[in-house]
């Protein structure tokens, strides 16, 4: 079980899943936090006695084995009794954490704020302001009278305040001065002693055009200073105040291409503030503009554009106007690449709109919104059984080509791409969609949609087991991604890149390659792709190369938990349960991990003797007898679907013999 330690606030341990390990109490919570500081050190059990004891009690060092005990078992449930301790280990006279670079919030907040100062400001002013996001609290929070952790809660509380004031001078270098103010005005009155917060806050105020103010806080910092601290400002301070009094040409924001592109917008958005009016129908439509601009910038992104989505869709809904409704709800045609909503929920509540806002448009009339809607249903209706998304997705590809939209046609594609899981073995028609959508987006400059389109092919490609193909395809996305600023692309090339190392059996690589993968999902704003994925690809990274199913009893395994438990069940050797648990496994959706799932069942099928679902899988897995279950997904691999259905044929011959051989 993976797990990450959060000390910038409480000290918590979280599992894959993001649930609280259960630490039990404060001073086992302290062994940890203790340990933590040490940052992979060993802490001799003799230093921790002094740690943890003002006046250590008799018993002391038993006490602090005891509690180094109970939390190996809450961090490591899955280690198997008498076996050496992985993550808090005792070597030498003590005890280690190795915890992973990027398992402890604090070091991975160092590695940010190191990395945005070799970044380009608009990169380093997301990286600074994701990194600052993570803070709960003060560092270490419930141990601030703790001799052992004062020097590295001075240490975490410091950075934090050079990453605020690096986070205000990259607003400040990017054009976004009325940006910083809110958040300066705030520093400058928790940490008055703070000379750059002042000029940076005066700064900020001047080149938003407020000079009296500027001025006004430098007077506030002086009489703060001299009150507070007994000292005059500094050179920085007295100079600044000098240069905004005379105008001085170098207060002004340099010219530069960042700078330009955050000028150029702050002023667009200005004159459109005050030109379009507030109950302006453009306002929506334009809203809708860039929440689609806003899905593909990353993690952050998509998840407030999601949010908004269903606002923009009422507000809409609310004007009476049906042709704004449906230009509103199909003009969202952000490209989709996995087949789990991230909120089946929503899905259904735009799918609704959608399907109101048809049914109120005259027929024959409106033919491109009618294709939007109808491809928004087919796209929002993946990963159910129902009819409608199928049809809606058909109907969208006619109306599509028959009107000759390129960019229709590329959202209506996404649609039927959507559509086609419908039965097992069908990646060659993905991969045909796939093809479509990279001509078609290269010849008109679609830039999301062949980038959806190379994704397509990843998958399809890796399901045919043609992986050379399948590396040139992620390699292309990835060109087209980091040209066009879309990050979200990476977090699939580097799960293919993990189904690769695995399917070439390189099972130590392709585990550590799963795990950063998995860390890529972290803040991508993909629940559908995130929640259980990470321990399915390595259950089935094991069961690939016949290796033990993971035992844990804390694993998260989200909406797979079906699947995975009659196997985990195996592994502990309980197949009587197991058993019990495969009878209540459902029938799959019809998705990217169709195959793969029902790999899973016919393998616990086979392991305790189920000829009913042994049959079944057999039936659902025939026409992907060609394909390599799971792989179509591009981020697992269960191997050839074909030995599967060989295992499933020798497992039934031996549950059904013939007739005859019964009679004899």
């Amino acid at each position: 079980m993976r797990v990450v330690f959060e000390v910038l606030g409480p000290v918590t341990a979280r599992d894959a899943g993001g649930d609280a390990v259960a630490l039990r109490g404060p001073r086992h919570r302290e062994v940890l936090a203790r340990l933590i500081v040490a940052r992979r050190r060993v802490v001799p059990v003799d230093g921790l006695v002094h740690d943890l004891w003002d006046d250590p009690p008799p018993g002391a060092v038993g006490a602090v084995r005891t509690f180094v005990a109970a939390l190996r078992r809450a961090l490591e449930p899955g280690r198997p009794p008498r076996s050496p301790a992985r993550l808090l280990v005792t070597q030498g006279p003590g005890y280690a954490l190795r915890a992973a670079p990027d398992a402890v919030d604090a070091w991975r907040f160092e590695r940010a704020v190191s990395d945005a100062a070799t970044l380009p400001a608009q990169d380093g002013l997301v990286r600074l302001t994701e990194a600052l996001g993570w803070w709960r609290g003060p560092a270490y929070a419930e141990f601030a009278d703790r001799a052992w952790a004062h020097a590295e809660r001075s240490r975490l509380a410091e950075l934090r305040l050079h990453a605020l004031e690096r986070r205000a001078e990259l607003r400040l270098a990017l054009g976004l001065a009325a940006e910083a103010v809110p958040d300066l005005d705030a520093h400058v009155a928790e940490h008055p002693w703070r000379e750059d917060g002042w000029r940076l806050l005066a700064l900020a105020l001047y080149r938003t055009g407020r000079q009296g103010d500027a001025l006004a806080v430098l007077r506030r910092a002086r009489a703060t200073l001299a009150g507070q601290l007994g000292v005059d400002p500094g050179p920085s301070l007295r100079r600044l105040e000098a240069d905004i009094l005379r105008h001085a040409g170098h207060l002004d924001l340099a010219p530069g291409p960042e700078g330009a592109a955050a000028r150029v917008w702050a002023q667009t958005a200005a004159v459109y503030d005050r030109t379009v009016t507030s109950g302006a129908r453009a306002r929506l439509e334009s809203a809708v503009g860039l929440l689609r601009s806003l899905a593909v910038t990353g993690g952050t992104g998509l998840e407030a554009a999601r949010r908004h989505r269903l606002a923009a869709i009422a507000a809409a809904e609310e004007l009476d106007d049906a042709e704004l409704a449906a230009r509103v709800i199909g003009s969202y045609d952000v490209p989709a690449i996995w087949t789990r909503s991230d909120d089946p929920g929503q899905a259904a509540r735009v799918v609704a709109a959608a399907e109101r806002a048809l049914s109120a448009i005259p027929p024959g009339a409106h033919e491109a919104a009618r294709a939007g809607l109808l491809a928004t249903i087919a796209l929002e209706s993946r990963g159910t059984r129902s009819e409608r998304g199928p049809q809606a997705a058909r109907q969208a590809e006619e109306i599509a080509r028959r009107l000759d939209d390129p960019a229709l046609l590329a959202f209506a594609l996404n649609g039927v791409f959507m559509q086609t899981f419908h039965r097992a073995g069908l990646a060659p028609r993905r991969d045909g969609i796939g093809a479509e959508l990279v001509a078609l987006s290269a010849r008109h400059d679609l830039v999301n949609f062949q980038i959806l389109g190379h994704l397509v092919r990843v998958q399809a490609r890796g399901a045919l087991g043609d992986f050379p193909g399948a590396d040139r395809h992620a390699a292309a996305a990835d060109r087209l991604a980091e040209r066009h600023e879309r990050p979200l692309v990476e977090v699939f090339t580097g799960w293919y890149r993990a189904l690769r190392l695995a399917e070439a059996g390189r099972v130590p690589v392709a585990e550590a390659a799963y795990r950063d993968a998995a860390a890529r999902l972290d803040g991508a704003g993909m629940p559908g792709l995130e929640h259980g994925l990470p321990p399915l690809a390595l259950l089935c990274l094991r069961l690939r190369y016949a290796l033990p199913a993971p035992t844990g009893e804390h694993v998260d395994w989200g909406p797979y938990e079906p699947w995975a438990r009659p196997l985990v069940l195996l592994a502990r050797d309980r197949p009587a349960e197991a058993a019990a648990a495969l009878r209540e496994v459902p029938e799959p959706p019809r998705d990217l991990l169709f195959e793969a799932l029902w790999c899973l069942a016919a393998r616990a099928a086979i392991a305790v003797g189920d000829g009913e679902v042994m049959r079944r899988a057999r039936e659902e897995l025939t026409p992907a007898a060609s394909e390599l279950a799971g792989a179509g997904s591009g981020l697992l691999t269960l191997g050839p679907v074909s030995g599967h259905l060989d295992a499933l044929a020798g497992a039934l011959a031996r549950h059904d013999p013939p007739a005859r051989s019964r009679r004899g």
